[in-house]
């Protein structure tokens, strides 16, 4: 058996050989991505003077809006995974800010759909546009195959992390 020890770039008990230290080279980047990631978040939501389930509301509700589909306040429930009581909080909240305004439902006069204002399309696009074509760039240069590897790789990634079931771990 090999002797293992603390490879000293990433703080984790990894034999010391070079697929391993390629290894950790990438977690780290990946490690340091995300963390960047994380921070530009906070200064988006910081800026926008909105909370991590605000914006992630947001950007689907345009994300819906731009692919022509109406969002009801049980579809943006459903996909924060937050409760009726919590949608109703936060649909409140970002209407008195004016990121969003429940319409009524162009067919079912009962129902309302939520739709972000221009100024929260036009907010978002100020504060984020630099930054996703800084980053569309850098994805537009890669190589086919390049790509098709980061995009595996990325894809291996969000699996491996999606198979963890913490809870099963104690």
């Amino acid at each position: 058996m090999a002797t293992q020890e603390i490879t000293e770039a990433s703080g984790y008990w990894f034999p010391d050989d070079d697929a391993t230290q390629r290894g950790v080279a990438v977690l780290n980047a990946l490690r340091r991505y995300r963390s960047a990631e994380t921070a530009m978040r906070r200064r988006t939501r910081d800026s926008m003077g909105m909370g991590e389930t605000d914006l992630l509301a947001v950007r689907f509700l345009l994300q819906a809006q731009r692919s022509g589909r109406s969002v009801s306040p049980k579809d943006l429930a459903a996909h924060l995974k937050i409760s009726s009581a919590s949608t109703t909080i936060l649909i409140d909240r970002l209407v008195k800010s004016n990121h969003v305004r429940r319409d009524p439902h162009p067919t079912d006069r009962r129902a309302l759909v939520i739709t972000p204002t221009t100024e929260t399309d036009d907010e978002v696009r100020a504060t984020l546009g630099v930054m996703h074509r800084k980053m569309m760039a850098i994805a537009e240069g890669l190589s086919p195959e390049d790509a098709r590897v980061v995009a595996s790789f990325l894809e291996q990634m969000r699996s491996a992390v999606d198979d963890i079931d913490p809870a099963a771990a104690h």
